[in-house]
């Protein structure tokens, strides 16, 4: 394995040492003895990260910022340097601005260093920069899992699907619905609450995100078109590009000024600044809206990497990694400093993986760019074989993503023994999947990329995997276990439900919850009805009619056992909220119950679904209360509903399909009675 660079090194960030260039204008190999183990490189402004496969940290390039990370006097470094101050951590990823870096753990803490002029180490400290890495105390409670960093602001996503947000935000590239004043902690960005992100990725000065089913969500500026939304108007707030949604994007790099895409089908689509043809359509204009890269086509795209105001493609089929864009200081790698405006092929010592085996050929493992300069880390292909060749950033790494509950996760719950000690990790997993919307709304997705296109006719999610998980759930007999699950949802989940979701993919809980045990026990309504009950009437209209379609959609048995649930909890509160008197006859006066009113207006939804929208109907008398005659004067409740000219009055007869045939022939006799006696 070998490490090839290429681009600007005026301040040594190429990590090539003393060199007479300033520039190199075609791919040339790092003389250095970690070079073979890089894992990932990120490139700032002007200075490199560079870490290797066992998780250490080197830095080259400019220091002015105290953005190498060496804690000395800001001098640059011509050679990468390990990060001392971190040789006690294992790091699983960087990222880097313009002058400032951040660093992950594989225990999810977060160090950043370098300039902090806008807030962007998210320490708020009153310094304009840090040298030395140091945790950031704001989220250092959350389990991080993904990081980027703009020009000067920078995104965190945890494991319970939050994301994070801080530094510079003149542009509203935090995505907290302000712009203007820098924020120096990490902030939370409610708007996108609930959504299950996969992916996220930052550009000078805007920011995306894509959920796991393929919706993009940008905000930031784009003065260029860069956040491909059709206009020029930056945003303040997360808004999505509808146009993609279809396409399965999957990966997506940006520059200053404009956006690359990467969809699942390998192809690429940019937006945004194309003065120097970083665009690849063979213009200089701008576009507002993705447009395909065509000359990329026919060619199934694995990886793409964006530096300053250039782009680079990889083609596995072909071995061959292309250029476009500005080329002034040989960032293309293709011999010159010509600019192009159509993909080049870089010339680089690598070949097509398709060439005969017995050859011993190098093949590209995986590219990265940023600032005016690239790096191609090399696996030769005698040793890569077909398990561990070229990278494709189409897949995500399992430990780059939020929480879910898997099939795995479920049995290993299930299996635990009631007196059994919990192992920390399990506990962990069950107390942030079954708090977090996002997390839950992660699970039990369709395989492969059937969940993509997540509409109100296809929600994206395997019900029978979801009915097979809270199956091993119903069956945990550790108490502690069943104890943490009930808090969670109970206390947690069903209260960060909101009436206004931001998007589709947030409404597979109500598909997906209804089938946890504890909605079977009557006597839970109070903490778990009534919450989910009043939560789906909440929805505005638009999400309503979503999780409505989806209902209606489901088989006989799911729909029956959804009714079952609410229709039982109808009778234990009429049995419990109005008692019979002990020894006496009398029926009572129904009145007002808010948990009782809201079971009957979810019965009413139920009953709305069957009728209006099902093929395979519930017979009537499933949604008939048969006891009512029995324990409430509906002829009273009927007399006082007639005359009731203002509807404030609550009464049964606003739910006629709980009535019965005798229900039903007692109340046409109090009418009868009643015209009679006005007669």
């Amino acid at each position: 394995m070998a490490l090839y660079c290429w681009g600007s090194t005026v301040h040594g960030e190429l990590g090539l040492g003393g060199i007479e260039e300033e520039q190199v204008m075609t791919p040339r190999e790092m003389d250095w003895s970690q070079a073979a183990n890089v894992q990932q490189a990120a490139c700032g402004g002007s200075h490199t990260l560079l870490l290797t496969k066992d998780g250490k940290l080197y830095t080259c390039g400019n220091n002015d910022h105290g953005q190498l990370g060496h804690d000395t006097n800001n001098l640059p470094n011509k050679r990468p340097q390990f990060i001392s101050a971190l040789e006690n951590y294992i790091v699983t990823q960087v990222s880097c601005g313009l002058s400032h870096s951040l660093a992950l753990t594989n225990w999810g803490q977060l160090f950043s260093w370098g300039s902090n002029a806008t807030g962007q180490l998210g320490h708020d400290l009153d310094m304009v920069s840090y040298p030395a890495p140091r945790m950031i105390k704001s989220i250092a409670t959350k389990t991080v899992v993904q990081i980027s960093c703009g020009h000067s602001h920078c995104l965190a996503l945890t494991n319970s699907g939050e994301l994070f947000a801080w530094g510079a935000n003149e542009y509203g590239q935090l995505g907290l619905g302000t712009t203007g004043k820098k924020v120096p902690t990490a902030t939370l960005v409610k708007s996108l609450a609930g959504i299950p992100i996969a992916f996220i990725a930052c550009g000078g000065n805007h920011s995306f995100a894509v959920s796991k089913s393929g919706a993009i969500f940008g905000w930031g500026k784009n003065t260029f078109g860069q956040l491909g939304l059709n206009d020029l108007d930056s945003r303040c707030y997360p808004t999505q590009l509808k146009t993609l949604r279809s396409l399965g994007v999957r990966y997506i790099s940006c520059g200053d000024d404009f956006s690359v895409f990467l969809t699942q089908e390998g192809g690429v689509f940019t937006c945004g600044l194309g003065t120097f043809g970083q665009l690849g359509h063979g213009t200089h204009g701008n576009e507002i809206l993705p447009r395909m890269v065509f000359e990329l086509m026919g060619s199934k795209i694995t990886q793409i990497a964006c530096g300053r105001k250039h782009t680079l493609a990889f083609v596995p089929s072909r071995g061959k990694v292309y250029g476009f864009g500005l080329g002034g200081v040989g960032q293309l790698g293709v011999g010159s400093s010509v600019s192009f405006n159509t993909p080049q092929i870089v010339r680089g010592p690598w070949v097509s993986n398709w060439i005969d085996a017995a050859q011993s050929t190098l093949i590209v493992g995986k590219i990265f760019s940023g600032g005016d300069r690239c790096f191609v880390s090399l696996l030769s292909d005698a040793s890569a074989g077909e398990a561990c060749g070229s990278a494709d950033f189409r897949l995500y790494s399992p430990d780059t993503q939020i929480l879910s509950l898997t099939a795995d996760a479920s049995r290993e719950l299930a299996a635990v023994q009631a007196e059994q000690t919990l192992d920390m990790d399990l506990i962990s997993l069950v107390e942030t999947v079954f708090k977090s919307l996002a997390c839950f709304n992660a699970s039990w997705l369709l395989p492969n990329y059937e969940h993509f296109c997540c509409t109100s006719k296809h929600p994206g999610v395997d019900v029978g995997a979801a009915e097979e998980a809270f199956e091993c759930i119903r069956k945990i007999e550790h108490d502690t276990l069943k104890q943490l699950i009930w808090e969670a949802i109970s206390t947690e989940l069903l209260s960060s439900l909101v009436a206004s979701p931001a998007d589709v993919e947030t409404l597979r809980v109500y598909l997906t919850l209804p089938m946890y045990h504890e909605f079977i026990n009557a006597k839970n309504y109070a903490k778990l009805h009534s919450p989910f009950s009043q939560a789906v009437q909440s929805l505005q209209k638009i999400p309503l009619k979503i999780v409505t379609q989806w209902w209606s959609n489901q088989t006989k048995e799911y729909f029956e056992r959804l009714l079952e649930n609410f229709k039982n909890v109808v009778l234990y509160i009429m049995e419990f909220k109005f008692p019979k008197v002990v020894g006496g006859d009398t029926r009572q006066e129904i009145r007002y119950e808010p948990n009782l009113a809201a079971m009957l207006n979810l019965m009413a939804m139920l009953y709305k679904i069957n009728h209006t929208l099902r093929i395979e109907k519930l017979p009537y008398e499933q949604f008939h209360v048969n006891e009512i005659d029995d324990m409430f004067d509906i002829r009273l409740d009927y007399v006082r509903w007639v005359s009731d000219t203002n509807g404030t009055y609550f009464s049964l007869c606003n739910y006629p399909f709980v009535f019965n045939a005798a229900a039903k022939t007692l109340l046409l006799q109090t009418d009868q009675s009643l015209q009679m006696h006005q007669a």
